[in-house]
């Protein structure tokens, strides 16, 4: 449905050549009359200043697309190019050019806006840009020197896929990627970032004087344009579990912005998931919510909510590391190809599951944790966040299970994970894990936008019952090496040591 706005006049229009040079100008002033025709913004322009003549008897007509390049010009000018050249309008004051400009603006961004509102609850939107708005945030993720400097050796050991290129950066936050373009020799890098950050990151881009180089551009990557196509697309989109904030769908929507054959930083995720055994933790949730097993909590009988209360610890993945020792067997691995995969790929995502156990156990669950692949023309390089590798920002993640399972070195474990995606920017996580051929089956729910941050800072703890010698025995003979090896006599920790450990200080 076509919808007109508000006719401009005393308007006055140029035609521009490709280098921008006066071509030539209409004659006297003219009617603008633009229309949004859904798929295209005419701009009709008469030389009758009354507003009731028909469209036929338009002295000119220019189509405006969602692609097509304007731009505002001094306080009361704008240029459009279109598909037979470039034009200069020229508006009696600024209010016109502003009206116009909006009605433009608000055309382009209309479909691509909609994508992305319609997958987002407003208020979760919201909340997501004034999160990564704050610099304490930006600087949390800097600060994870596996992420950086990962990224940082990405683009340095591919310099070629960088040098004299157009570069796009995709939430682009402090411009630490855009940064990393720059000193690989890029051409030019356009950074798009919709949160608050955005006028930090231009005042960074200044003081590194930069300015020629990197272009910020505010605004989500599903509404805003850039002037040219570009050769390599970077972002950091990853979230727990690799697809939490719905982050990957944007850096999958930016190759609208992409030359054939180009290239995407990350190119490639794989999300591993294992089954697990993990009793402390288990009990550590199933202890949080026997608070509700009281019948007498100040005279109130709560019992009555012990179900409930189960059904939403249990319903919250863990966020924590672990030691890898508790798997109960090797990790399927779901990979996406982010050059060739859409944003509908996301939408939900079903992975199969079939394992053969390697160590006998209770089963407690599914943990998950990510790799992603930079492939260069020159090198590939690998950011890792399995439980093996130095610990980032993003950790791993467990999902348990309500009825735990004792499963046996060779069967065969089945089932499936289902990551359905929801518009509060995360997924609704289904898992199913049974034992083939039995009917032992453990299910479970649960809901990635509310995750349980359990990591507490200390060193990860060996799984018990791996100890196959004595552990106090293999101390005293390690001792005994070092004497034997140093000359230096065994000593105990000093008195002091064992004053504070007895008064508790």
């Amino acid at each position: 449905m076509a919808v007109a706005s508000a006719s401009f006049t005393g308007v006055r229009l140029s035609h521009l050549t490709s280098c921008g040079e006066l071509q030539g100008k209409e004659d006297g002033v003219l009617r603008l009359q633009p229309l949004d025709q859904t798929e295209n913004f005419l701009l009709r322009f008469f030389k009758d200043a009354n507003a009731d003549m028909p469209a036929a008897s338009a002295h000119l007509e220019i189509e405006v697309f969602k692609d097509s390049d304007v731009c505002r010009v001094g306080s009361t000018a704008f240029v459009v190019n279109h598909q037979k050249g470039t034009i200069l309008i020229h508006f009696e004051d600024q209010k016109q050019r502003e009206a116009l400009a909006s009605a433009i603006s608000k055309f382009q961004k209309g479909d691509a806006h909609n994508i992305f509102s319609e997958r987002t609850e407003e208020s979760s939107a919201s909340q997501y840009f004034q999160f990564y708005g704050y610099l304490s945030q930006q600087q949390n993720m800097m600060q994870d020197y596996w992420r950086t400097a990962t990224y940082q050796r990405a683009v340095l050991s591919n310099v070629e896929d960088f040098r004299g290129k157009v570069i796009l950066d995709v939430g682009a936050g402090s411009g630490i990627l855009s940064f990393f373009a720059a000193q690989a020799g890029a051409a030019r890098v356009y950074g798009i970032e919709a949160s608050s950050i955005a006028k930090h990151a231009e005042s960074l881009v200044y003081a590194n004087r930069l300015q020629q180089l990197i272009k910020l551009v505010p605004g989500k990557v599903e509404e805003v344009s850039i002037p040219e196509k570009v050769d390599l697309i970077i972002s950091e989109p990853m979230g727990y579990m690799l697809y939490n904030e719905r982050m990957l769908e944007s850096y999958l929507h930016a190759k609208k912005f992409l030359k054939p054959g180009g290239k995407m930083f990350p190119s490639l995720g794989d999300l591993h998931i294992a089954p697990f055994s993990d009793a402390a933790l288990f009990m550590e949730q199933m202890n949080k919510a026997n608070f509700w097993c009281q019948n007498s909590f100040h005279g109130v009988d709560l019992t009555c909510l012990r179900e409930a209360a189960i059904k939403e610890y249990f319903n919250q993945p863990v966020v924590d590391t672990f030691d890898m020792r508790i798997l109960l067997a090797q990790s399927v691995v779901h990979s996406v190809n982010f050059e060739k995969a859409d944003e509908v790929d996301l939408h939900k995502i079903d992975i199969p599951l079939e394992y053969v156990v390697t160590q006998s156990g209770e089963l407690h669950g599914l943990a998950f944790w990510f790799d992603v692949a930079f492939v260069g023309s020159q090198q590939t390089v690998y950011l890792s966040t399995a439980p093996s590798q130095p610990l980032t920002h993003w950790y791993q993640v467990r999902c348990l299970v309500e009825k735990p399972m004792i499963v046996t070195k060779g069967q065969v474990l089945d089932g499936r994970c289902k990551l359905i995606a929801n518009k509060r920017q995360s997924y609704d996580v289904e898992i199913e894990i049974g034992i083939r051929g039995t009917q032992v089956r453990a299910r479970n729910t649960l809901d990635l936008k509310n995750p349980f941050f359990r990591y507490a800072g200390q060193p990860v703890q060996a799984p018990p019952g791996f100890c196959e010698t004595s552990p106090s025995q293999d101390y005293w003979t390690q001792a005994a090496t070092d004497v034997h090896n140093t000359g230096t006599p065994w000593m105990s920790p000093p008195a002091t040591t064992w004053m504070s450990l007895e008064s508790g200080y």
